[in-house]
């Protein structure tokens, strides 16, 4: 189940917000637990046992990792190694087995069977929002939960269970136990979720047909000005398509009593890659640092230190996202591009001009979005050939036959953000004030713009969200 579907719109949201807002407080947990389990089970069948595992192992392990607790660090490793098995099977165990095979191949000896796993909807963020819960614990940073209900509402939450934010268990645990559903945070979330909604349907997946057709096209039939139109169109759905997510998230989340974490902070304005990251997907930025890159020693240490805790992180974000080459070397040129910046000083800003900077910038983050997108690493360097040779200068045919006025005009309107203040956060700090602007913009989007969105559901197919597969 997806939320811009009408299974979703129409009736299981109207139902557990129904539900979740007239039963008692005691009850609502309950609801929300039952509600998150039929909503990961209705798109992934029996794969929501291993969201019960997951559960089940991490809870156990939690309260056998805190400081009076015998044996707390090899529990605490026993738990993560747990959870690195469950991802390592089932989201790299395929990869690793082909690469395995092609060095076994040329050492004559027969190859092994390629295991066929499907992978689960967003097991990559509960099982890294579940690790946290046990870290954090052994760290002191929390206490283990009391009820197994409440824990597994905090894994399974369904508002941001399949594509984030990453929740630690210490933002949420006084709301697990005690929240009230006001009228404020209910219209903010609603709001909230409005404008998410219409970012993803509007104009993510508008911007996916024009990126879909430049990506697909055979190498020798990609142009200059194709490649980057295809390359700028796919920067406006990853964004407006993960953001929409987000925004969705967390408006559900206020409307049942949750904040949760930002998870985005207007990336496209970034002046330094260093400063990208400090604002794209932030949750998960976060828990690299906290987990990872400070535990390796962080910047602590001799710079040939920093630099290697560096590589292994956007190593490993990398590998977060897929397992495949080109997600591989996708962290490797943003990690490149840190440590250059930490090199030359250039970890806030790059010496231009504030505006050019930030140009600069996304250009050289469009130009690694390449990398995300590709289906290999071969059809990437093609791709990139192109964006470098201002050769052939006239649109493809197929993606003429795609670049439809509307979907131009929701990929400018993507682009056009770059125009916005760069500390400026449409949907958070635009739609939820209390100028006369905000009001007229809160109308706009409530009686027109989410009622077109809806219809627009109904009406017609709605392509995935692109971190569902992550």
């Amino acid at each position: 189940m997806v939320f811009p579907s009408v299974t979703f719109l129409f009736y299981f949201l109207p139902i557990t917000v129904l539900l979740a807002t007239v039963a008692p407080a005691r009850m609502r947990n309950t609801i929300l637990l039952v509600a998150s389990f039929v909503f990961y089970a209705w798109g992934t069948g029996e794969y929501v046992a291993l969201l019960g595992v997951s559960i089940l192992v991490n809870y156990y392990f939690g309260a056998r990792v805190t400081e009076a607790s015998p044996h707390r660090r090899r529990n605490l490793y026993l738990a993560i190694a747990a959870n690195l098995a469950m991802l390592a099977w089932f989201k790299y165990a395929p990869f690793a087995i082909t690469q395995l095979n092609e060095l076994l191949d040329l050492a004559g000896i027969d190859p092994v069977a390629v295991p066929k796993v499907t992978l689960p909807i967003g097991i990559s963020f509960f099982t890294f929002q579940a690790m946290s819960y046990v870290i954090d614990i052994s760290r002191g940073r929390t206490e283990p939960v009391d009820r197994l209900r409440d824990f597994a509402l905090y894994v399974s939450m369904f508002p941001q269970l399949v594509a984030g934010p990453i929740v630690r268990f210490h933002e949420v645990h006084q709301q697990i136990r005690h929240r009230e559903i006001t009228f404020d945070a209910f219209s903010d979330g609603a709001v909230r979720f409005a404008h998410g909604l219409s970012k993803k349907v509007l104009v993510a997946d508008s911007a996916a047909r024009l990126a879909n057709s430049a990506f697909s096209l055979d190498h020798g039939d990609l142009t200059f000005v194709g490649a980057w139109l295809g390359a700028l169109a796919y920067a406006v759905q990853i964004y407006f398509d993960f953001s929409g997510y987000s925004d969705m998230a967390i408006g559900l989340g206020k409307v049942f009593g949750f904040d949760f974490p930002e998870n985005f902070a207007r990336p496209y304005s970034s002046r330094s890659i260093t400063d990208f990251w400090r604002r794209w997907h932030i949750t998960l930025s976060n828990w690299f640092r906290d987990y990872l890159y400070i535990p390796l020693g962080g910047s602590q240490g001799t710079k040939a230190q920093t630099y290697r805790n560096l590589i292994i992180v956007f190593l490993l974000t990398g590998l977060w996202h897929g397992a495949d080459w080109t997600f591989v070397f996708w962290g490797i040129y943003h990690g490149g591009w840190m440590l250059i910046e930490r090199a030359v000083g250039w970890r806030q800003r790059w010496p231009l001009p504030h505006w050019l900077g930030q140009v600069v910038v996304f250009v050289v983050v469009v130009f690694g979005w390449v990398l995300f997108r590709a289906d290999s690493l071969t059809d990437a360097v093609s791709y990139m050939g192109a964006m470098v040779s201002p050769g052939a200068l006239q649109l493809p045919h197929k993606m003429m036959l795609m670049a439809s006025p509307k979907t131009l005009l929701m990929v400018a309107i993507g682009l056009s953000t770059l125009a916005i203040p760069r500390n400026t956060t449409f949907g958070r700090d635009v739609l939820l004030g209390n100028s006369a602007f905000s009001h007229l913009c809160r109308v706009v989007l409530l009686v027109i713009v989410f009622p077109y969105t809806a219809l627009a559901i109904y009406a017609g197919s709605i392509s995935p969200f692109i971190y569902f597969k992550f």
